[in-house]
């Protein structure tokens, strides 16, 4: 096919202007009514508490799975001055099950920062932003545009498969993802308004029309300016890296009883689940545990039996975890009542203790 019949069609392509007025006009219509989100219009605008705390919380995890989190500290917390009051531990119980521990950890500093810095008001730019402890390019956007209506560039997850897919970004992920921001910022119009609807609107498209799989491209209002829509290859964008297999890890979990109880320990502050509850466990390796090394490494000497094993799949490795349960007693243990011990613990090791009280 020659370059003028390409350039033709390129050019007979809506712009940036058009297809944002149709996008907008979908998003009116169609916006998902989630509990951080003020309705779609201009003027209205979200708590940037709340904007800041979904968007900490949907990072790695889905909305369906974020939203009792988010309502159950919005309950407890309602304001960021109260959750810079909170008690580190109460957090990081609260947050247990959504992952990613170090994002709790940040979620205390920057709301610490907030209201020691700021008065505990949220300031509105993206450099402002920008210099609260834990707050990245992402977030810092997201709030700027969300809650201040700022003209920022908000390019998540679901941002990239559409702008890939509206272009045909060839360069695979995520060595494309500066194409991509670079697309997005086409329709970044400062004097439109409505940034922060423009926003949340390609985050609805790409959730719920412009899928990962299967693209419903006939639902799509932007569809007549998608080069990969055009092309019958929507399905193939964004073209990612192959990713490396995912090395395997092996641990040990001691469920250790006394009188109704069961003891757990306070990981380190820093490192994978720093700071959270957990029972006392093993270094995680390449290579299984013997029953003689698993005896060597226990917190205390007793009859330790093998309760059985659990997988867990965390970024980067995934784990066998063996779980053993005595009668034992270790000291400086947090003692907790068998019944609700599981309350607050990491998923990791809520698995582990179900299984060794089976």
């Amino acid at each position: 096919m020659d370059s003028t019949a390409n350039s033709g069609r390129e050019a007979a392509r809506p712009g940036p202007e058009v297809l944002r007025a149709r996008l907008l006009a979908w998003y009116d219509a169609a916006a998902r009514s989630l509990p951080w989100r003020a309705p779609p219009g201009p003027g209205a605008r979200t708590d940037p508490y709340f904007v800041w705390l979904s968007e900490v919380m949907l990072q790695q995890t889905t909305v369906p799975h974020a939203t009792p989190y988010f309502l159950a500290f919005t309950r407890r917390w309602p304001r960021v001055t109260d959750l810079a009051a909170a008690e580190d531990a109460e957090v990081m119980a609260a947050w247990a099950g959504l992952g990613y521990y170090a994002r709790a950890r940040n979620l205390l500093k920057c709301a610490r920062a907030v209201a020691e810095r700021h008065g505990g008001r949220f300031p509105a730019t993206e450099a402002e932003l920008l210099a609260l402890p834990g707050v990245g390019p992402y977030t810092a956007a997201a709030v700027a545009a969300i809650a201040f209506d700022q003209p920022a560039n908000v390019v998540d997850g679901n941002v990239e498969r559409v702008m890939a897919r509206l272009f045909a970004v060839e360069t695979p992920l995520p060595a494309g993802k500066a194409e991509i921001r670079a697309r997005a910022e086409a329709f970044i119009i400062a004097s439109a308004g409505r940034h922060g609807d423009w926003a949340q609107a390609l985050m609805d498209l790409g959730a719920t029309v412009c899928r990962p799989g299967g693209p419903d491209c006939a639902a799509c209002p932007i569809a007549a300016g998608c080069a990969a829509h055009a092309a019958g290859t929507a399905s193939r964008y964004p073209l990612k890296v192959k990713k490396a297999e995912r090395p395997h890890r092996h641990g040990v979990a001691w469920v250790a009883l006394r009188d109704g109880a069961v003891a757990l320990v306070r990981r380190p502050d820093k490192g994978l689940l720093g700071g959270m509850a957990a029972l006392p466990t093993s270094e995680w390796r390449s290579r299984a545990w013997s029953r003689s090394e698993m005896a060597a490494a226990a917190p205390a000497v007793a009859d330790w039996r093998l309760a059985g094993s659990v997988e867990h799949v965390f970024t980067h490795f995934s784990l066998t975890l063996d779980v053993y349960v005595a009668a034992a007693d270790i000291p400086d243990a947090d003692w907790r009542d068998a019944a609700t011990a599981g309350d607050g613990l990491p998923s990791v090791f809520l698995k582990a203790l179900q299984r060794g009280l089976a």
